[in-house]
């Protein structure tokens, strides 16, 4: 049986219970399921313009494909959260009956995606499988994502929030970094890296399958060990109480706290700065340290698999600073938060001007320090903000302020690309001077806590 829920703050909080302090270990399950679904994520960003290249797409058209993921976020993850908010279902829970529907459907997906050349469909319908098969996959990774988010805000205090997100964030790149590895891993024991025209490679096929396997996997474990708290436990916690009062998405945006929007501010400059890097941190490799601007030619291709080894090291510095930065305090998160996004402006600096291959690694470590930051801190402050009414909703709708830099990005760069005199190198300084932006506007967030009813910073 499902149940509706809607919730109204109780004005006096005398007897008020604060959120327990939860174990090691349910922290770590609590967040481990991100593992997998940050793995389909990144098999399917890792390998879009390979499949649509493989089954006809025009390469001048690719940029269309990507702005899929974005859009699906900006979509999805606002309905799950104000969905979630009202669900309840007996022995399942709040936010796990998305993470089960989202799971299984990416799962039937990522079987399906690789194949969309191996049906013997003519290569028009092939494109238009492919098409419907990633959109179906951004829908519904972007549905299990969304509950890990959604746990943390829902379970944990304000004290262990800086480490629950950190962890998230970890799992989540050890997740990405094998998901990369996996091509690579096959093809090493002999599994087939070509295959017929028109169709991806076994060794492509059997990347997706396993992610497929670990995300059944780690969700399970999540399904399994975390039990979400019922309605009235719920309602005890965050000083509410049951209401038959509806209010609808506009309401719940002009009562969004302050931080939200300021969060956003800063969140804007960075994903914004990301999406360059993705976009011509190849080109600006091969350019800068090979010397080239041939994408046909060998010397750029070996500046692609040095950025993977780049990617690689700026996701081993995350997993390193996420350990750092999982013991904050409220004195500490802010002027940390600055920090990590100067030394990613430092970072993009060096990246743009380097012609070593040394120094491109150090600047991926700074990048991997900013990535952490970015994807930590501001979750710590915003569900510090929140009062567990509408905390599903608020989550959901933040993604807005990470799926929407990277359209406007994309778009501004028709225009940026030719007036920088078509050089990747500067786009690469455009992210460098969005991270100082961004690290000065940290400064304009004043932290809350309604769990301690009192202004933090």
């Amino acid at each position: 049986m499902i149940m509706e829920l809607k919730y109204v703050r109780v004005k006096k909080t005398f007897g008020k219970k604060h959120l327990p302090t939860l174990s090691i270990a349910t922290l770590m399950l609590m967040t481990f399921g991100n593992l997998g679904t940050s793995m389909a994520f990144s098999l399917q960003s890792a390998n879009m313009g390979r499949i649509f290249q493989t089954l006809g797409a025009d390469p001048t058209k690719l940029g269309f494909f990507f702005i899929l993921p974005p859009l699906a976020g900006m979509v999805v993850q606002p309905l799950v959260g104000y969905f979630s908010d009202r669900t309840w279902i007996p022995k399942i829970g709040r936010r796990l009956p998305y993470l089960i529907l989202g799971s299984i459907v990416a799962i039937v997906v990522m079987a399906l995606l690789p194949n969309a050349g191996s049906f013997g469909f003519k290569a028009s319908t092939a494109l238009w499988f492919g098409a419907v098969a990633i959109l179906f996959m951004d829908l519904s990774s972007n549905m299990s994502m969304q509950p890990f988010k959604m746990m943390i805000s829902d379970m944990v205090n304000d004290s262990q929030k800086d480490m629950a997100w950190s962890w998230q964030t970890i799992w989540g790149n050890i997740g990405g970094v094998i998901a990369n590895l996996f091509p690579y891993f096959f093809t090493a024991i002999g599994v087939a890296n070509v295959a017929a025209q028109g169709e991806l490679p076994s060794s492509v096929k059997w990347s997706f399958y396993l992610g497929a396997i670990i995300l059944a996997i780690s969700a399970a474990f999540t399904i399994w060990k975390v039990d979400e708290y019922e309605p009235s436990k719920y309602a005890e916690y965050h000083g509410l109480t049951e209401t038959t009062e509806k209010t609808n998405v506009v309401e719940i945006i002009k009562n969004a706290p302050k931080v939200f929007w300021t969060l956003g501010f800063v969140q804007f400059f960075c994903w914004a700065g990301f999406q360059y890097l993705w976009t011509y941190g190849t080109g600006a490799v091969a350019d800068n340290i090979w010397h080239t601007t041939d994408a046909s030619s060998g010397a750029f291709q070996a500046a692609g698999n040095w950025f993977g080894v780049l990617s690689s090291i700026e996701t081993i510095a995350a997993i390193i600073w996420g350990l750092v930065i999982s013991r904050l305090s409220n004195k500490t998160r802010k002027p940390a938060y600055t920090l990590g996004l100067f030394l990613g402006a430092v970072g993009f600096f060096m990246l743009a001007t380097t012609g070593s291959k040394t120094v491109s690694a150090l600047s991926f470590i700074l990048l991997g320090i900013a990535w952490v930051t970015m994807n930590a801190i501001p979750f710590t402050i915003l569900t510090n903000a929140l009062d567990g009414m509408h905390d599903g909703t608020y989550m959901g709708l933040f993604n807005t302020w990470i799926c929407l830099p990277q359209i406007v990005a994309s778009i501004m760069s028709f225009a940026l690309y030719p007036l920088l005199g078509n050089q990747m190198p500067h786009m690469i300084m455009i992210s460098a001077v969005l991270f100082i932006i961004g690290g000065l506007s940290v400064w304009f967030i004043k932290e809350t806590s309604v769990e301690h009813g009192d202004s933090v910073r």
